[in-house]
């Protein structure tokens, strides 16, 4: 098993920054492609980003991309999502997944935090 605990949402104004962390601990961290998913209300879990296990490779949304950036420290065990320029509609509970490779974390990652939520004021 792999336990995720994301932190570092809150409530930001638009065109503010803002990093996730996500700390993962139970089994062998640079084992696990990390990505990152968001859900806003009302609306369905979507994919925002992803990183291969040796952080050489990252992959985005189109709705991130040149915005957000995906990164990870595999001597800290944890991954991070630092976004930029925040939009209205980048509210959202933002989760992170683990799963052995890069292709299943972007759509069905077994491993999931409890989410950490964000919000953008206009």
């Amino acid at each position: 098993q792999v336990q995720l605990v994301e932190s570092g949402g809150g409530l930001v104004q638009a065109g503010d920054s803002l990093r996730l962390s996500c700390a993962a601990s139970g089994r062998t961290f640079s084992n696990y492609a990390m990505g990152w998913f968001r859900q806003a209300p009302g609306k369905e879990r979507e994919f925002v980003a992803a990183i291969t296990r040796s952080g050489s490779s990252t992959y985005y949304a189109d709705s991130v991309k040149g915005r957000f950036t995906i990164s990870r420290d595999n001597a800290k065990n944890t991954v991070y999502l630092q976004m930029n320029s925040l939009k209205p509609e980048d509210t959202a509970l933002y989760y992170c997944a683990a799963a052995l490779s890069t292709t299943i974390v972007a759509s069905t990652p077994p491993y999931w935090g409890r989410g950490t939520q964000v919000t953008v004021s206009s």
